[in-house]
């Protein structure tokens, strides 16, 4: 446990992506089998530890410390396992004495998995009397699942193919069809054994990412070379289905089948799609006609897209309502055919693998599969202007895709190109802050800000967005001071700053899109909100209006 636990340390405490690779490779090469790969199966996210719940260490906790005295610390310190571990008292067995270095990761995982509910939180209670506060820490983390530490599991991937010295795309198109702890994966990665054969069926396929396109490609921008599509603001997706296994993927490799059933239902198809995952809107009427195969543009079925905003409404649920998939059903825009009848088309041309998409797509269930069509130019000048003004309101940009390029994974730079709209900007007062978390747990770091309505001579702010990033280090503190220096409520982990037309801190907001939301009593949601910069010069009663906002909306 405690190779476990200065690993989880040290990344917590490393910031840069190449210092937390080194971190992951020298553990894969120091510890043996199987913890390393319940180490990796913890960082994840692919352990489930069902006995042990976050309700139940708070039950512990009553025990041991007095309950009032321990929310204030959650409060201040904003992370559950790192407030145990801190302010856990020793058992009386290790009292003045230097705390044990506790079970193995294996050890600890394999009681865990055998145990019930209501002996799981006595193991864990045993085992934080027996560790250090940072063991108590990677114990907590590992038993919640709450692995808040910089840590993606792409990132992991990439780890493994730098320890092995492989492919990060080999290593994807495994992943799913691979047991923890992984041993096969590990003798492979270290040649003491062949590369392993995939178990899975539909397994999930890397996904070519777009670079953005800047002022100095503008000009090998032409429409013989590139074809242009809209950007469609929803989630890419990866839909594959093999021998009457379907699977609906993320971006990153991440399982998402469960949470989409009403997807999944139609999936009967041979092959793999990628795409945008949209919602519809109930009142839509489809046509049902099949897309034209070629290399004109094919139309799209007559589907009404719903906005982000609709989409987040099935984003992170484990159980859907029947409500809800009536109310929110989705549906995937298909932007590329990978895989047909077993057949992989990556190395084919975008060109061929486009017209076998179209007449695949003509097969599919018009309500849950259509094409994201093609837009027609002539110049750049063209396409600046369609940029300009898209004639759908989910659409954030455009991609520009060589005509001639294969499906390559990861991030090429020159075949495929994302130009999105420009950000748009407004300026708004502070109003609200909470604490963040990880190593922002002791900054107020996430921001709620607004704009001003009413009359002017008695304005009023409301909400109209929150944003957590887009900051220097050095700002943060700044933020910070004046967020304590300014409070005039608190309500648990959140702070109200003073915020009135003569005293009040603007900050500059960049934002992708605006759409109309009931939910919020502005009656508008920002699409990707984020500091752009603080405005310490400016009066909070020069900051902008609702009707600004509303006329963007217009």
């Amino acid at each position: 446990m405690k190779a476990f636990a200065d690993l989880i340390d040290a990344l917590t405490l490393t910031p840069s992506r190449n210092g937390k690779l080194r971190l992951l490779v020298d553990h894969f090469a120091s510890q043996p089998d199987p913890e390393r790969g319940l180490a990796l199966a913890a960082i994840t996210r692919d352990l489930d530890i069902k006995s042990v719940k976050p309700a139940m260490l708070r039950e512990l906790m009553t025990d041991r410390m007095d309950p009032v005295l321990f929310g204030y610390s959650y409060d201040y310190v904003g992370d559950l396992a790192e407030t145990i571990s801190l302010v856990w008292p020793s058992g009386s067995e290790t009292e003045g004495a230097e705390a044990s270095s506790g079970p193995r990761l294996s050890e600890v995982v394999e009681q865990l998995n055998a145990a019930n509910r209501r002996e799981g939180p006595k193991l864990v209670e045993t085992w934080l009397d027996q560790l250090d506060s940072s063991g108590r820490y990677a114990l907590l983390k590992l038993v919640t699942g709450s692995m808040r530490i910089g840590v993606s599991a792409r990132l992991a991937k990439q780890a493994l193919a730098d320890f092995g010295k492989k492919d990060v795309a080999e290593i994807e198109e495994l992943w799913h069809g691979l047991d923890v702890p992984y041993e096969q994966l590990f003798a492979w990665l270290e040649d003491r054994a062949d590369k392993p054969v995939s178990a899975a069926k539909a397994p999930f396929r890397p996904v070519m990412l777009s670079t953005p396109l800047e002022e100095p490609d503008y000009g090998i921008i032409r429409a013989e070379d590139y074809a242009a599509e809209w950007k469609w603001d929803g989630i890419r997706v990866q839909a594959s289905a093999e021998g009457g296994v379907a699977r609906l993927y993320s971006r990153t490799g991440d399982d998402i089948s469960g949470a989409f059933p009403d997807l999944m239902d139609f999936m009967t198809f041979e092959g793999t799609l990628d795409g945008e995952l949209l919602v519809a809107k109930p009142t839509a009427k489809r046509s049902g006609k099949p897309a034209v195969a070629g290399r004109n543009a094919p139309r799209a079925a007559d589907i009404v897209v719903g906005t982000f905003s609709d989409l987040q409404q099935r984003l992170n649920r484990k159980t859907v309502s029947a409500a809800m998939l009536k109310s929110h059903p989705v549906f995937l825009r298909a932007y590329d055919l990978l895989v047909e009848e077993g057949v992989d088309l990556r190395p084919l041309p975008f060109a061929e693998r486009r017209e076998r998409l179209a007449a695949f797509a003509a097969r599919l269930e018009p309500t849950r599969f259509d094409i994201s069509p093609l837009v027609a130019y002539e110049s750049f000048e063209d396409l600046a202007a369609l940029r300009r003004e898209p004639p759908h309101a989910v659409i954030e940009g455009l991609m520009l895709k060589r005509w001639d390029s294969a499906y390559v994974p990861g991030r090429p730079k020159g075949p495929w190109f994302k130009w999105k709209q420009d950000p748009h900007l407004v300026d708004a007062v502070l109003m609200y802050a909470q604490r963040g978390h990880g190593k922002r747990s002791s900054f107020y770091s996430d921001y709620t800000f607004g704009v001003w309505t009413g009359e002017e001579d008695a304005p009023e702010l409301v909400p109209v967005g929150k944003a957590y990033f887009g900051f220097t280090d050095e700002e943060l503190k700044q933020i910070d001071k004046y967020v304590r220096d300014n409070t005039i409520e608190r309500f648990g982990p959140v702070r109200s700053v003073r915020a009135e037309p003569g005293h009040g801190l603007v900050i500059e907001v960049a934002f992708e899109g605006l759409q109309r939301s009931a939910r919020h009593k502005s009656g508008v949601a920002m699409r990707f909100p984020r500091v752009n910069r603080l405005r310490w010069d400016k009066p909070a009663s020069e900051a902008d209006r609702l009707e600004t906002l509303q006329a963007m909306l217009d």
